[in-house]
Parts: C-alpha cells; structure tokens; sequence
C-alpha cells in the first residue's frame, strides 16, 4: 500500500499576466495579506502529510528557495529580541519537510515541470500543487484538498485529481476532465482536455491544480507529444494514463483562487484577510464602510 509523502510544486513559470511587478520578483512570492502565495501552498502540501517537498524552479527564482532556507542573523536578533514568534511558520515548515530544489531549465510546459522531478520521486506516488493556486480552508474538522486526494489515493490505491465546475465560457481556460458519477464526491475519469471550446467540451469539470499520481504517470509524459502552445501538457499526459488504468476525480469545499490572475489574486487577498485573526475584524469593517460608499455614490 503506497503513500503519499512527497510533493511536486511547479513554480518556474514567468508570470507575464503580473509584469512589471514580477520582472524580478517571482510571482508565487508576491505577498498574500503576511506570507507569499507559495508559502500558503507549501503549508497545504505539510498538513496533507507531505514530507519531501520538490520546488520545481526556472532562471531566476532563487528567491523561492532563500525563502525556506535559514536566516541566521534574522532568526538570531529576533530571539534575542523575543520576537521569535514572528517566524513560528517558517520554522515549523523547516522543521516539518525537507525543501528540495529543482531547475527547470527551459519553459516547456506543466508536463515537463513535473518531469523534471522524477529522480527525485522515483517510483513513489506523489502530489502536484500548482504554485499559484490557493485553497482556502475555513472548516478544520476535514483534511484540506491535498488531504482529500491522499486519502482517496492511499484507499483506492488510484492517481486522483481534484476538479470544481465552471462556467461553460470559463472551460476555455482549464483542463477539463470527461467524468462518470460513482458516489457522494468522487468520480471515475474517463478522459481530458486541455482548454477545449466551449462547444467542444465534455464537461464543465476543471482542473484546479490538485493532483495525486502513481509515479506511472512519468512514462506518459514522456511518450506524449508536444501539445498546445508547443508545450508538454500535464492535461495530455492524464488522458493517456486514464485510459490505461482507472483514475478518480473528486471534489473539494474549500475556496480555491487562481492568485496567479490579478483579479483571483486581490480575491485571495481579500478573503486570508477576512480570516485573519490579528486583521479580520477591523478589516471586514473596512470593507462593509467601503462598499456603503460605494452604494451611495452609486445613488
């Protein structure tokens, strides 16, 4: 019976749709309310029970990796200011999984992203968290969504992807998984494609950037061909290996932001802010006077 304790978390892209803000800056360390996006993403992977985390990282994204590394002279004067609370995540992180780095070495798609960690998965099963896409959990009495495919995986002993419904003029923007019903959350795949017209679309099911697979799912990334965009798709690669052996899909109730759009990320903002405890109230406040002003100019 295979676990799930390790972790792929792509993080090599460019992050155009965020330039010039990211020309040095790499997008998944833009900050969201006290942490940057990928800090809430590793956190996610750790609580799921993920072990060995692989950072899959482009030219240039150093800062991602000297994020989770040790600052000594920091972490020296803050406690010897007492203040060592201040880094209490961060440590906890450190102390809970092994970051590891790894280069991606040119831009060649999600596909190749996750290949590119396969010496150091092996043949173990594993997850996939896209670096930019944030779950938010307001319910703690159920596992948060990474925790919902390794539970799923390790009882069916499947690969199993987590999927949301869309708009049918949204499916254009994801992969879209082709599912059959089976019970309550969980769903047998049947296919996918990547960013289909609405017209040619077999479902509204999306892909929200969850994955659980058996580590067969290297051999069909490397035998599928370049797909849309010239890049080695993930999508293409889940469709090949559906087709060979089962593989579930499931759903997840927890708030999900593509903080890698601008809109999704100010949402994400918006929402962590909410529930922060220090923040929360005064800023909730915030937002209700500014949406009264709002109504009344609007009068």
């Amino acid at each position: 019976m295979k676990q799930v304790k390790k972790a792929i978390i792509p993080a090599a892209g460019l992050g155009t749709r965020f330039l010039p803000a990211t020309k040095t800056i790499p997008k998944e360390m833009l900050t969201l309310v006290d942490a940057p996006i990928i800090f809430y993403v590793v956190e996610e992977a750790i609580d799921a029970g993920i072990e060995d985390i692989i950072l899959v990282q482009g030219r240039g994204k150093t800062a991602i990796e000297d994020f989770f590394d040790i600052s000594y002279e920091l972490e020296d004067k803050l406690a010897k200011d007492g203040k060592m609370g201040l880094l209490d995540r961060l440590v906890r992180i450190r102390n809970m999984a092994n970051i590891i780095s790894v280069r991606q070495k040119q831009p060649l798609g999600l596909g190749h992203a996750v290949q590119c960690a396969q010496k150091v998965v092996g043949d173990e099963a594993f997850a996939v968290l896209l670096g930019d896409e944030i779950m938010v959990r307001s319910n703690f009495k159920i596992p948060n969504t990474t925790g919902i495919l390794v539970r799923h995986f390790e009882r069916n002993q499947a690969s199993t992807v987590a999927v949301m419904q869309v708009e049918k003029s949204e499916v254009s923007k994801y992969g879209i998984a082709d599912l059959e019903p089976l019970i309550a959350e969980l769903y047998k795949v049947k296919g996918f494609v990547e960013k289909p017209s609405p017209t040619d679309s077999p479902s509204f099911w999306a892909l929200p950037g969850r994955y659980v697979f058996s580590s067969k799912i290297f051999s069909e990334i490397g035998q599928v061909a370049t797909g849309r965009g010239g890049e080695i798709q993930l999508t293409d690669a889940m469709d090949s290996l559906a087709k060979k052996e089962i593989m579930y899909a499931c759903t997840f109730p927890h708030e999900r932001f593509d903080a890698g759009d601008k809109l999704g990320y100010l949402k994400a903002n918006v929402e962590l802010g909410l529930c922060n405890k220090e923040l929360g109230a005064d800023f909730k406040d915030f937002i209700l006077k500014t949406a009264e002003k709002l109504s009344s100019t609007k009068k």
